[in-house]
């Protein structure tokens, strides 16, 4: 007998019982329990978690693992802008296929899923899926996590996680708070390329949200999802510095900003503090403490309501609507106290203001430059009084070259002492003294009827002489009054006789006061017409 050989076979039948002892048997699987059960499927002997399922094309090649994806939206919070980023309460469900955990033959009995939680899926081989733009994220639950894990009977795996992340959004803000949005939440493959492993949508309702969401500041209008493929190099450490294609996910949700609260909140009290210091127009030039206070208690005020609402927005470096609106809202405040400044400047002026004509050029060029005018107008009513005394002057030549008629008028003289005041009825409405009409025509009557004051050639002698001296001495006397008071006169009957006219810089200040609460006004609603055509329109 060769004992060799017995002890040889004895220790082969006795290492196949040990080896069946550490791998246990799936046969009559129904009488199993899941636990039991499981644990046999993923026996070290069988199953190795670190190494994904390998199925095989009908021509042998090594097929990828597709993964299906799903998510359901419970809840997402606004947007916040200061940090460019939102939060969303979702389910995520991802299904995929693994041969080595299908039971239909081993308990054909077995037609309900094996359900499990966390410690089923440790014990599995997990896609190592992540959020590429997630700031924060977590799965929900308190002592045990919210994960449910199922393995079908053909050995389809669904393992659905509820989770709380923070993802980045980034915010264009140029029409803010007329503005739309579009933030998304991008899935990729971390461990596995396109050659191992292939994300996919599923094909029925893959993005669902709770009817009960709804934003206090946004309204959702619609969302769409993506499958892409992710390129790495080496410069690239997404991927734990692995060169490759990764497959992709991604779900972007569209947002529109509700301008309810901007509305009420921020552009309607700014256009009334707008108008509220339009009141100032309607206060007098001279009343500098109500005014001043009145602009600037309004621009301190709208400064602090822009600046309250600037806070909630990051610094970006190019310009949104709500600060073309401020500067607006600010230029038209800041004018009302320019124009203050202007006409109380004007009020208290002592001279009067030359105008050519009473209209809005002429006006505020007098008032801009009124001593180059108050110079042109002197020169037209020198220029005037030279014309009408040339005139003068060459009808009298025309009357005394020819004849030698002389007309006598007998005035009397009057002696003006100092202090004294002429009678108001040989004075002109400026002062001026003027030629008693009624009296010149008595005096012509009663020559004609006497013939005493008129005398032709030497038929009256001395006495016509004498008359004659009398009438020269007095005009004599009565022209050199009224050149003297001629001097005096104000420089406003120079304008007069030129056909200018003057304003006094109080009347200058009413006027531009009366323009402007109508120039103002006119000037804000086209600024808010271009302005509400761009936002809604372009």
């Amino acid at each position: 007998m060769d004992w060799s050989l017995i002890i040889t076979i004895l220790i082969n039948t006795l290492y196949v019982s040990a080896l069946d002892d550490d791998c246990p048997t799936l046969a009559d699987g129904d009488s199993l329990s899941q636990t039991q059960l499981l644990d046999r499927l993923t026996h070290g002997c069988r199953y190795d978690r670190l190494e994904r399922p390998i199925t095989y094309s009908e021509t042998g090649q090594r097929l990828p693992v597709d993964v299906y994806m799903r998510a359901y939206i419970y809840f997402m919070q606004n947007l916040e802008a200061h940090d460019l980023q939102f939060k969303i309460y979702a389910l995520l469900q991802m299904r995929y296929l693994d041969p080595r955990l299908n039971f239909r033959n081993v308990s054909p009995k077995r037609r309900q899923p094996i359900l499990g939680e966390q410690h089923m899926r440790d014990s599995l081989w997990m896609p190592h899926i992540f959020l590429a733009n997630e700031r924060d994220s977590s799965i929900l639950g308190l002592t045990e996590k919210d994960i449910l894990t199922s393995i079908s009977p053909d050995g389809t795996v669904i393992v659905s996680n509820r989770i709380k992340a923070t993802l980045y959004c980034w915010l264009n803000l140029k029409k803010f708070p007329f503005d739309e949005q579009h933030c998304s939440t991008i899935l990729e493959s971390w461990m596995y390329n396109t050659s191992e492993l292939v994300l996919h949508w599923e094909q029925k309702r893959p993005i669902t949200y709770d009817g009960a969401l709804h934003l206090t500041e946004f309204v959702l209008q619609r969302s769409w999802s993506n499958e892409t493929v992710i390129n790495a190099d080496l410069s690239d450490l997404r991927h734990g510095a692995f060169a490759g294609n990764y497959s992709s996910l991604s779900f972007t949700v569209h947002l529109t900003r509700v301008v309810g609260f901007y509305l009420m909140d921020y552009f309607l009290p700014s256009m009334l503090i707008v108008a509220i210091s339009w009141v100032s127009f309607w206060l007098q030039a001279d009343q500098a403490p109500p005014r001043i206070t009145l602009g600037t208690s309004t621009l301190l005020t709208f400064i602090t309501l822009a600046s309250a609402q600037g806070k909630t927005l990051p610094k970006v470096s190019y310009i949104k609507v709500s600060e073309v609106w401020f500067l607006g809202c600010t230029i038209f405040i800041f004018g009302s106290m320019v124009e203050f400044a202007f006409v109380n400047t004007i009020w208290r002026r002592k001279n009067s203001v030359p105008v050519k004509k009473l209209n809005s050029k002429h006006i505020l060029k007098s008032t801009l430059s009124p001593n180059l005018l108050r110079r042109r107008s002197h020169a037209r009513s020198r220029s005037f009084s030279g014309t009408a005394l040339q005139k003068s002057i060459d009808t009298s030549s025309l009357s005394g070259a020819g004849f030698n008629n002389y007309l006598t008028v007998n005035l009397p003289i009057t002696t003006i002492k100092e202090g004294q005041v002429l009678d108001q009825r040989t004075r002109g409405p400026r002062g001026i003294q003027k030629l008693d009409v009624n009296f010149v025509e008595s005096a012509f009557g009663a020559g004609s009827g006497s013939g005493s004051g008129l005398g032709l050639g030497s038929g009256s002698g001395s006495m016509g002489a004498a008359q004659s001296s009398g009438a020269i001495n007095s005009a004599g006397s009565s022209q050199t009054l009224n050149n003297n008071i001629a001097d005096g006169a104000t420089h406003q009957e120079e304008i007069d006789l030129s056909g200018w006219t003057t304003l006094t810089p109080q009347e200058i200040a009413m006027w531009i006061d009366s323009r402007a609460r109508f120039v103002f006004p006119l000037a804000f609603l086209v600024f808010n017409l271009f302005f509400w055509t761009f936002v809604y329109c372009i």
